[in-house]
Order: C-alpha cells, then sequence, then structure tokens
C-alpha cells in the first residue's frame, strides 16, 4: 500500500511553496513602485472596479477588515487613495484612489508580462493555473 502521507504525494505543499515563490518574484517589481504584494492586489481591484468598500475590497481579496483596514491607511498615508466615512451609513468606508493612485497603474501594467516571462510559463499554461486555482477557491461548501 502506498503511504499517501508524504510530502510528494500531497496538493498543499507545492501549492504553499508556489506562492511564496510568485509573490518573491514579485517583490524586486513592487520595491520599484514602493508597495507591497498586498497593497498591489487592494490598487488592482481600485484600477479594475472604481471605487469600492472595505467590504467590497475584503470580499474580492478574501480579507477581513482587520487585515485590510492597517492595509488601507498606509496605501492613504502614500497618498494612493482615500477612505471616507458613507454620509448614507457611517459605518461603511468608501476607498475611492487618489490621481497618483491611478497614475500608479501605467507603472504597474509590465508587471504581469515580466513575472510570466521570469517563470518561464507560457500564458497558456498561466491560463490553465488560474483556472484551476478558482475551480479550487471557489467550490461550494
Amino acid at each position: 500500500m502506498e503511504d499517501l502521507l508524504t510530502l510528494d504525494k500531497q496538493l498543499c505543499f507545492p501549492l504553499y511553496a508556489l506562492s511564496r515563490e510568485v509573490i518573491q518574484r514579485y517583490r524586486p517589481h513592487l520595491d520599484e513602485l514602493g508597495l507591497t504584494y498586498p497593497q498591489y492586489l487592494v490598487l488592482m481591484v481600485l484600477w479594475e472596479n472604481g471605487k469600492q468598500t472595505v467590504n467590497q475590497i475584503g470580499q474580492k481579496l478574501l480579507l477581513d477588515s482587520g487585515t485590510l483596514t492597517p492595509l488601507l491607511k498606509r496605501l492613504e498615508q502614500k497618498e494612493l487613495l482615500s477612505r471616507q466615512r458613507s454620509t448614507v451609513d457611517e459605518r461603511v468606508v468608501d476607498i475611492s484612489l487618489t490621481v497618483a493612485g491611478s497614475d500608479l497603474k501605467q507603472k504597474a501594467m509590465c508587471i504581469p508580462g515580466k513575472l510570466v516571462s521570469e517563470l518561464g510559463i507560457t500564458l497558456e499554461e498561466v491560463e490553465t493555473m488560474r483556472n484551476i486555482a478558482y475551480k479550487i477557491l471557489y467550490i461550494k461548501k
């Protein structure tokens, strides 16, 4: 009988190691922009969707407000976004890009292509990996 409790038989380990490796490969590119990887994710949500609430950003990034709030504060200190309480419901905080935050998108446009090139994989392989990852992430529990 084959031993399934070996590291090389696990799905979790290569995914964990790959995640760390990919994020590490982003670091030099994001350092040039003065961003961390989680800050980059927040900005991508805003670049794609425009003004969002903290809850909307959290849902898209699978992050709770306790994790997201310090990230948003740091991005506000960098003058890349603004946080403002909703006039309709003061429990809701609206997040908007500043001009500097919007302008940063142009500088970030080259990052995905550089990553694919550095990883030595094709765009088709990226799409396949992404589709499998999303399939697993969004399976109904």
